[in-house]
């Protein structure tokens, strides 16, 4: 492994042994569901549970027409798992493009190799914005290591020959050669977590409200069902095969079967749609949470500009000629070897370094916010920010630097000292020699972006480390509003500051990586809900912290592993789609879920109100699936994948009650009302039924109207072909579903029932809009 030239890696031959050995890293786990998975989620739920043990109630009395309700959850787990399978196959694929690759020696040759490909004794080199992907030993260079993602603990570790590096850190500064140690499930974060990948709970309305919804049905479905059963066998002496049926239909009503489908059915629709935009969607419910973004944390580099900068000028602080200058950078450059945009850019000054002999050097570190490197002919030369660097001496050149600054120069400090540098610290001999200017390019399309952001409403902070000055000129020249209500985050010292400064102020300079984490839980806690993009190591803990975490696919490993959504072309510029697409899904799936919750609140209220009622349960389960179809099943999936660009206003349950209460409680009157008619007037049950299926369809199609408004030919198309349905089914269909011709009586009694109907909708809505839901707070 060794040569005379220094480390040269494993040999062909070595790796070919170890993998043999079957001493191989192994496969890299993609955090998706396998094929299997997702058919046992998707089969295997309570309520597919729950249909089978009514469908096998069905069939034991003989009653098989009214099995056709299986159909339709037949078709619904089968549309479930097709469309989660293709949603998985897309994630693992662009999962594969984006994933951190390994970079070893071997042979004496740096080559990059897929993670899971790593061996014992590797040699992986490690420079910073790296995740440390297994765990190793340094065996030559000096860097910080960042184990947030392990410990929790932000500060950066300094690390040198011979020092541990656990896999799930990535390093913060510095570079290095080290050992692989341990591969697979012996590596630290394996041991800890499964993965060296940061996970965190989502932050969904929608998947929360769903699992209660589910829960409250689950506890009273049975409750209800042995009540309804008993009344209809022992207090209403029917037969038994009718007393099941009935139970049966009743139960059958009160399950939202497709509410469960529709979330996952949308939501990966969503994620084949931003795929084919270069977006990587890493958790689904991110797409929900990014919709209802009202405050987006912007890191300049890599956002709104390029990411790559270039060298404007020199500026002599001192005696001091240009030569001098470009040797002391080139030297400092060439001993500290960092591989950012700053460095890249001094690096193409194309200069050869002069032979000192380099004695320590201390790595860029967005904390320090300074290089340096000591030299035994020469002292120590330092590059930086000026007011870390020199502290209260600062003053003296504030001036001039904010000069540059105001002109969207970013502007770094050559300092020098005769004393070496300390592990991380600074000589107090440093005096200052020139400045040295750079330049950011801004993104052709940030202005565009930015500007669609604020019309949205969308509150913007530009968060940095550089110049407060200087990114404000950056930011006002991309074209944000309030460019010039920047602050220098060095002035704010408390949590408290952060706080205040973090409502009140737009651009953020010399910012910290704390203090960026400090910022996004600040915005937080104003009860913001708060995205983050980023590409840097520095980010990572905010983006960790965010309600939403954007990295770009050019950035670090670090800043992907910790984020929910990757920009594979690392153009922001693809934020508004991803934002129309959230907004999209979630609106539609509120018009849609109504929809379920009508039928559901609805089944439920009656169920209750039968075990008391003196005459039967009106309903087959063959009648609700007819008024499902046309109500709610196929309607609901046209509306959920259509486009909406409306933003989202309020929360999702009380968005959801609003439309789905006029239409529940609606229909539970009409059939009080209809129960008391029918007492007086002697109608069969058979009669009873057909006039409760007209009139719950009826209802069911007001509500439909009121879903579809504002009406667009689609729209029109849509009730207009339910409606016809409906009426063509009880026409030409009615031994299938169990209704019979209407007689005159009936329609006596239908008509105006109907026009009842209509005006029970109309002032229940205007109640529940009015009343209601001014208390609740919508």
């Amino acid at each position: 492994m060794m040569d005379e030239n220094g480390i040269s890696g494993l040999s062909a031959e070595q790796v070919a042994a170890r993998q043999k050995q079957g001493l191989v890293n192994g496969t890299e786990e993609i955090k998706t569901k396998t094929v299997g998975q997702i058919i046992h989620t998707n089969l295997i739920t309570p309520f597919n549970i729950l249909n089978a043990i009514l469908a096998g109630l069905i069939l034991m009395v003989g009653s098989y027409k009214n099995l056709l309700f299986m159909g339709v959850i037949i078709s619904n787990t089968l549309i479930g798992i097709v469309q989660e399978i293709k949603a998985k196959k897309t994630i693992d694929r662009l999962k594969l493009i984006a994933a951190p690759k390994a970079h070893v020696l071997r042979d004496g040759a740096k080559q990059d190799i897929p993670v899971s490909d790593l061996v014992l004794d590797d040699i992986m080199v490690l420079a910073s914005g790296n995740q440390i992907c297994a765990d190793c030993i340094v065996v030559q260079g000096e860097c910080e290591v960042n184990e947030a993602l392990i410990t929790g603990e932000a500060d950066l570790v300094a690390k040198k020959a011979g020092d541990r590096l656990l896999s799930g850190s990535f390093i913060g500064s510095g570079s290095c050669l080290a050992k692989v140690e341990h591969i697979g499930a012996e590596n630290y974060a394996s041991k800890i977590t499964q993965s060296a990948k940061y996970l965190k709970k989502p932050n969904s309305e929608i998947m929360t409200w769903i699992n209660k919804i589910i829960k409250y049905i689950g506890f009273s479905i049975i409750p209800i069902g042995l009540l309804l059963f008993y009344k209809q066998l022992y207090l209403s002496g029917q037969p038994f095969n009718r007393a099941v049926v009935s139970t049966v239909a009743a139960l059958i009503g009160m399950i939202p079967e497709g509410l469960v489908l529709l979330t996952s059915v949308v939501l990966a629709v969503s994620v084949l749609r931003l795929a084919h935009h270069k977006a990587l969607v890493q958790d689904l419910y991110s797409i929900e949470t990014l919709a209802r973004v009202d405050t987006l944390c912007l890191d300049k580099t890599g956002t709104i500009t390029e990411g790559t900068m270039q060298m404007d000028a020199i500026v002599p602080l001192c005696d001091i000629s240009r030569q001098e200058t470009e040797d002391a950078v080139a030297a400092l450059v060439n001993a500290v070897n960092d591989d950012n945009p700053t460095a890249n850019a001094l690096k193409a000054l194309d200069r050869n370094p002069p032979p000192w002999k380099c004695a320590a050097t201390v790595a860029f570190s967005s904390a320090r916010k300074w290089s340096g490197a000591s030299f035994h002919e020469t002292g120590s030369f330092v590059l930086g920010a000026g007011e870390f660097i020199l502290k209260e001496g600062f003053e003296k050149i504030r001036q001039v630097v904010e000069k540059y600054s105001s002109q969207g120069q970013r502007v770094l400090l050559l300092a020098h000292s005769e004393s070496p540098l300390g592990k991380g610290d600074l000589p107090a001999d440093i005096s200052p020699l020139a400045l040295i200017l750079l330049s950011d390019k801004i993104r052709k399309n940030a202005k565009k972006t930015l500007e669609y952001f604020s019309a949205q409403g969308v509150d913007i902070k530009v968060i940095s480390g550089d110049n407060p000055v200087t990114v404000a000129n950056i930011a006002k020249k991309a074209g944000l509003r309030d460019a010039g209500n920047y602050v220098d985050a060095t002035t704010l010292k408390s949590y408290e500051e952060i706080k205040t400064a973090a409502v009140s102020f737009s651009v953020f300079g010399r910012v910290t990586p704390q203090q960026k984490l400090d910022l996004v839980k600040a915005l937080k806690e104003q009860n913001r809900t708060v995205a983050m993009t980023g590409d840097g190591v520095n980010d990572v803990l905010a983006l960790k912290e965010s309600d939403c975490s954007i990295a770009m696919a050019s950035g670090s490993d670090a800043s992907k592993t910790v984020s929910q959504v990757v920009l594979l072309d690392s153009d922001f510029a693809s934020m508004p789609r991803i934002v129309n697409e959230g907004r999209r899904s979630i609106n539609n799936l509120q018009r849609s879920a109504s929809l379920f919750l009508v039928k559901a609140m609805f089944s439920a209220i009656i169920a209750v109100l039968f075990i008391f009622f003196t005459c039967d349960y009106p309903f087959q389960p063959i009648q609700f699936t007819l008024i499902n179809a046309v109500t709610i099943g196929y309607p609901s999936f046209i509306l959920a994948l259509e486009p909406n660009r409306e933003r989202i206003h309020g929360k999702f349950i009380v968005n959801v009650i609003k439309k789905a209460l006029p239409g529940a409680l609606t229909m539970v009157l009409n059939i009080v009302l209809l129960v008391f008619i029918s007492g007086y007037l002697n109608f069969t049950p058979e009669q009873i039924s057909t006039m409760a299926v007209i009139i719950t369809g009826y209802t069911g199609l007001m509500t439909l109207f009121k879903v579809c408004m504002p009406f667009n030919l689609k729209h029109a198309a849509l009730f207009s072909s339910m409606s016809a349905a409906f009426i063509l089914a009880l026409i030409f269909f009615k031994p299938l579903f169990a209704v019979v011709g209407l007689t005159l009586p009936m329609v006596l009694v239908l008509v105006p029932m109907l026009i009842v109907a209509t005006s029970l909708m109309t002032a229940i809505l205007h109640m529940v809009e009015k009343v209601i839901m001014k208390k609740i707070g919508s």
